[in-house]
């Protein structure tokens, strides 16, 4: 686990937290890594109509408003720019600062079942940020039901997990790759959608 940067984290949003975030992959010069907790809701695109990753309102807000934000001047000079393969059939690659997993990379490098202390798990949870109502009228589904298996114990309380975005375009070119509570890979979440979490990804230098 590493810090990087620092966002919102707290339900007024008035803060600027430190970003925690797992290492997915140490090339010994880069790392490669993935916010531990769901930092925003945000919808996929705004318009419910086909789109690509490439042409998404939400790789639009990561690369400007979020890098923005998130990050200084000095560690802005860290972060690599990635080329995004994997983003849907017939969707261009991409050249990105900050991105959101493919589909395959969340398979391949995140862990479904066993969540040692150390490794990268696939269910997560959202911030109070994360969690608040917006303007836009994104509100993060926490799941409140009954199967245990769809929480996280975070600081000994129990906590539910969310829904979160992947970039690769879904099952049609209205929807977009998402992960459910239980670690499910799902294809079906309609672009528009204002109930699924953002957890960025990127590369850095070290």
């Amino acid at each position: 686990m590493i810090t990087f940067g620092a966002y919102s984290q707290t339900g007024e949003g008035a803060d600027r937290t430190p970003i925690k975030w797992r290492v997915l992959q140490n090339s010994g010069s880069e790392l490669f890594i993935l916010s531990e907790y769901i930092l925003d809701c945000k919808q996929y695109h705004s318009k419910y109509i086909d789109i690509s990753w490439r042409d998404s309102d939400l790789r639009k807000w990561l690369n400007d408003a979020f890098y923005n934000v998130a990050f200084n001047d000095s560690e802005k000079r860290c972060i690599k720019t990635t080329h995004c393969t994997d983003n849907g059939d017939n969707s261009p690659d991409t050249e990105d600062k900050v991105f959101l997993l493919s589909q395959s990379e969340v398979r391949e490098l995140t862990d479904k079942f066993v969540e040692s202390p150390f490794s990268v798990k696939r269910r997560a949870i959202g911030t109070e940020f994360a969690k608040a109502k917006k303007s836009d009228g994104c509100h993060l589904y926490v799941y409140d039901k009954t199967d245990k298996r769809n929480y996280l114990i975070e600081n000994e309380k129990e906590c539910g997990c969310s829904w979160w975005w992947l970039r690769t375009q879904g099952n049609q070119p209205t929807r977009a790759f998402f992960v459910g509570p239980r670690s499910s890979v799902r294809s079906y979440g309609e672009v528009t959608l204002t109930r699924d979490g953002v957890r960025p990804a990127l590369k850095i230098n070290v």
